[in-house]
């Protein structure tokens, strides 16, 4: 029989790009979906890898244990990838106490599910490079000292622990991957990089004349979600659980990241971008950068794709999407002429 996977925060970027490589090992999947009104939104990244059909989506929520023992039960899963968050670090000051329901005791929920209905199961915790905030050390590896800098750092902090207590305490199969900026075409266009790139597509096409920015000197360590899902799997695949940090071990700073999607359209980033001081974080991360030597040497993972490559895919991608846009409304206003 085909092994089963369990994934919250199916509909996201991560999780559409997990199913679908789960979906080629030839996998059942099945995603825990919040209930929406908006039919057709919320499956919108799965409907562009074309794979929609063919995963099984289940009404749940993460922050309600009984609706997620209830499809434990039911799926009875072998691999259970726990991706749903608040990930947006900017909103986690707005909306400091839905974050931490969300991304830290939601965390919990999905354990206590597990351990409750399906224990012998393993179990993925998305956390994150965010976790180390103000680094301690000038690469990050799974031994260096956190030092969360945003609400939503605390939250995927207390995921990241919670996982381990789980593990220690009862003996589940339960491993953190501690992934650093990873991006896509399915990224959302509130996340800086695609905020770069949909600006930069708008702007080749005549749909805008700026893009604002805040610390453009921020530095992050950029790879592509697609080959970092593959390691999510690698994980789950080990004999014995633990940690792994999941980085291409290139930092590259916003302003880098800018030159190299407007360098693809011919156009020189000075005209156009912005800074908007009202964009700082309150308390800015100035600098991460991964060290993924243990991912590398226990896994086998290394990345695949390059951020020029990865940016000049996100920059076509937005172009298509504009021009589909704008074909549409000439389109439209031929027909009402």
């Amino acid at each position: 029989m085909a092994r089963r996977a369990l994934i919250t925060g199916i509909t996201g970027q991560d999780g559409a790009y997990l199913s679908e490589f789960l979906l080629s090992k030839g996998y059942e999947v099945h995603g825990v979906v919040r209930r929406s009104s908006h039919v057709g939104f919320t499956d919108y990244r799965l409907r562009w890898l074309g794979i929609e059909s063919r995963v099984t989506l289940h009404d749940g929520d993460l922050c309600d244990l009984s609706s997620m023992i209830r499809i434990v039960e039911l799926v009875q899963p072998d691999e259970l990838y726990n991706l749903a968050a608040q990930s947006f670090v900017s909103a986690s000051w707005d909306q400091p106490i839905l974050t931490a329901n969300v991304t830290a005791v939601g965390v919990t929920v999905a354990l206590e599910a597990l351990r409750i209905a399906r224990p012998s199961a393993r179990f993925y915790q998305a956390s994150s490079s965010e976790m180390f905030g103000l680094a301690q050390e000038p690469l990050q590896n799974e031994k260096t000292p956190f030092y969360p800098r945003s609400p939503y750092a605390v939250a995927k902090l207390y995921g990241h622990w919670t996982t381990v207590n789980y593990r220690e305490s009862f003996g589940l199969h339960a491993t953190s991957g501690i992934l650093f900026n990873h991006e896509s075409p399915l990224r959302s266009v509130e996340f800086v990089t695609r905020k770069v790139t949909d600006a930069v597509a708008r702007i080749k096409l005549g749909l805008a004349t700026e893009l604002k920015l805040g610390n453009l000197d921020a530095q992050r360590d950029w790879g592509h979600a697609r080959d970092y899902v593959k390691a999510m799997w690698l994980m789950l695949q080990q004999p014995v659980p633990g940690e792994y940090v999941v980085a291409t071990g290139r930092m590259a700073s916003v302003r880098e990241m800018c030159q190299i999607a407007f360098d693809h359209i011919g156009a020189d980033p000075d005209r156009y971008v912005r800074v908007d001081q009202s964009l700082y974080r309150p308390a800015e991360v100035d600098a991460l950068q991964g060290d993924a030597s243990k991912a590398r040497r226990v896994l086998g993972w290394r990345p695949e794709t390059t951020l020029d490559e990865m940016i000049r895919e996100m920059v076509d991608a937005d172009i298509e999407r504009h021009s589909e846009g704008a074909m549409r409304a000439r389109r439209a206003r031929s027909i009402s002429a």
